[in-house]
């Protein structure tokens, strides 16, 4: 797939100013800790550069690049079932209370920003209030959102503790705080203005005047984004000396605590618009880190023949699926989705489409398979696998009353039948894996088509809006059960979440494309999928595995989604510069979409090659 547009747009181009990155060259100098030398890399969370920009995290073409120049809390860790476990960023240590009401965060005792200024408990306390205005998943003004935070205390210049506001609890609290993007507040306090505190704590009461608030909180969001300091001022280990169309270049940050470790003497971000530009970096060996980009066979030959190339891997929570709109026929009917099941080989399909960055799903779940083995490992076997199965899959189609006539497959009133599967352009992987569910389908006599989308945020729109019969769909969202199951049983498939308190809309409205039946029974219970997966908002680990389980066993047997491959965390690395790349899984889920390579810099685990 292409990385930049879709398991990390799930998720962000960029005119011209100063020259950079003069005479510099991948070479490396000096050893270990703060030798020197250049670290070279791309974003993949944003294709384009746009020299304009400011150095502003939440600007969305900003010229802030986290784990190298911007810095948050904690970097969370995609641990299979804890959503809170993550490694020291600006907090150094914390405590969550035993009923998950508080967490109290102690910072680098040396943290500086690059200015020489000590990073404290009130930049902290000024970085939620702006996250507040862009609606954060702890610092939320949403009436009783689950997992918002209710207080905001310093305790000292360098201890800070947040409670959260039992009403609604979620076990995913301490994640939202540690992910939260920490800021200097003598550079940025003039966003939110004196009174921002009092506004907040009207904001959480009820009536026109608690609105009010609100509104005014949220409307501090544009100003946030456009904020645009004169400089970057970092507490990362690198900070931004300048950017242009092609590059930006970042210089170390001598104040950052951890400097001693850290490898590189400069980072440079390249410039690129697409998939190709990523390849050709790779094979001309340039970039000595990249987050996984998908590349046809022969081009990932290329670039894994390249001197000191090394493709590494890990755990990534996400799955894509065949999503079926059951608002239209004949996919209302649950035999036909089971009949495709079996005929579409995945194993197949992931080869063509991903064989570096995928695994086959081993069957339909709703969850990652790696995930499910740690979760729900005694349902795990009792799930239909869908093998590939022409007979299986004929005896479905007859089952849904499907008419099989001169060799192909047809409505039970013998009207043509086409499967139309949608997907963005430039989603190498997902095209390619439609192409070849293609041809699988009209070989086994069931007409179909590949209908491309222009760009993914059309594709999102159009697929909300219920225009396609079949479209790929990221699932599996972990590590949080809530976040995994509420892309089968959330708001795409008819049921909302607000405060606690889940609702039902019909097929069709509010955003409903899945359109799903409201119950189903498994294992001759009636359920409501949506109700349960919205009580794994709040359940910890042990109420969530029955859950889960239940909720995987509707999955599989109802299939909502045909789950075709489970995503790898797979990054490309170059040996010739830079060593010591994490291959230990934990760790390498570090470094998947948003948590790049920096992370691993500022940890001291890179070293410039002797």
């Amino acid at each position: 797939m292409k990385r930049l547009a879709a398991v990390v747009a799930l998720l962000g181009l960029a005119t011209a100013t100063a020259a950079c990155s003069g005479g510099t060259t991948n070479k490396s100098g000096g050893s270990g800790g703060g030798g020197g030398g250049l670290f070279t890399t791309i974003d993949v969370n944003r294709p384009g550069l746009e020299a304009s920009a400011p150095a502003n995290p939440y600007n969305p073409k900003g010229n802030s690049f986290p784990g190298y120049s911007s810095m948050k809390l904690g970097w969370v860790v995609n641990h299979l079932t804890d959503p809170n476990k993550a490694l020291p960023g600006l907090a150094a240590s914390w405590e969550l209370a035993d009923d998950n009401s508080a967490i109290t965060l102690k910072l680098q005792p040396n943290a500086k920003w690059s200015d020489g200024k000590p990073v404290t408990a009130e930049d902290v306390k000024m970085s939620i209030g702006i996250a507040y205005t862009q609606g954060s998943t702890a610092f939320s003004t949403t009436p009783g959102a689950a997992g918002a935070a209710a207080e905001v205390e310093v305790v000292d210049p360098q201890t800070v503790k947040i409670t959260q506001d039992m009403a609604n609890p979620s076990p995913k609290f301490a994640r939202g705080v540690l992910d939260t993007t920490i800021l200097p507040a003598h550079v940025w306090s003039s966003v939110l203005p004196a009174d921002f505190w009092d506004k907040l704590k009207a904001a959480r009461g009820e009536g026109a005047d608690a609105e009010k608030a609100r509104e005014e909180i949220t409307g501090l969001g544009e100003k946030v984004i456009s904020f645009a300091p004169p400089k970057d001022v970092s507490a990362g280990p690198f900070v931004l000396e300048r950017v242009n169309p092609s590059e930006a270049l970042l210089v170390r940050n001598k104040y950052f605590f951890n400097a001693a470790n850290v490898a590189p003497a400069q980072v440079k971000f390249l410039n690129y618009t697409g998939n190709e530009q990523i390849w050709n970096y790779l094979t001309q060996g340039k970039l000595d880190h990249a987050g996984f980009t998908a590349a046809p066979t022969d081009v990932m030959n290329r670039i894994k023949a390249a001197s000191g190339n090394e493709v590494i891997k890990g755990y990534s929570p996400v799955a894509v699926g065949m999503a079926f709109n059951q608002t239209k026929k004949p996919y209302d009917n649950v035999h036909v989705r089971r009949g495709l099941a079996y005929l579409i080989d995945r194993d197949q399909v992931t080869k063509v489409a991903s064989p570096e960055g995928g695994t086959p799903a081993a069957t339909t779940s709703g969850i990652h398979q790696k995930a499910a083995q740690a979760w729900i490992p005694e349902t795990v076997p009792q799930l239909e696998q869908y093998k590939p199965d022409v007979a299986k899959a004929e005896t479905e189609f007859k089952e849904a009353g499907l008419v099989k006539k001169d060799g192909k497959w047809t409505l039970s009133d013998g009207s043509p039948w086409k499967v139309s599967m949608h997907a963005p352009s430039g989603f190498s992987d997902w095209l390619s894996a439609q192409e070849n569910i293609k041809s699988q389908l009209v070989k086994a006599g069931v007409d179909a088509e590949v209908v491309t989308t222009a760009d993914y945020p059309l594709y999102l729109e159009e697929l909300a809006a219920g225009k396609y019969d079949v479209g790929f769909w990221l699932m599996a969202l972990g590590p949080a059960p809530y976040d995994i199951f509420q892309r089968l049983y959330g708001a795409s498939n008819g049921w909302s979440n607000v405060a606690g308190k889940v609702t039902h809309s019909a097929p069709g409205k509010n955003n409903n494309w899945m359109g799903g039946p409201e119950e189903i029974e498994v294992d001759g219970e009636k359920i409501n999928p949506g109700e349960l997966t919205g009580q794994l908002n709040s359940a910890d680990e042990q109420a969530a595995k029955p859950i889960m389980a239940k909720l995987a066993k509707a999955a599989n047997q109802d299939l909502p989604v045909i789950q075709l491959w489970d995503y790898i965390n797979a990054q490309f690395v170059n040996n010739n510069r830079f060593t010591g790349w994490p291959h230990d899984d934990e760790v390498l889920r570090m470094g998947t979409g948003v948590l790049p390579s920096g992370v691993w810099i500022q940890q001291g685990l890179i070293k410039a090659k002797q």
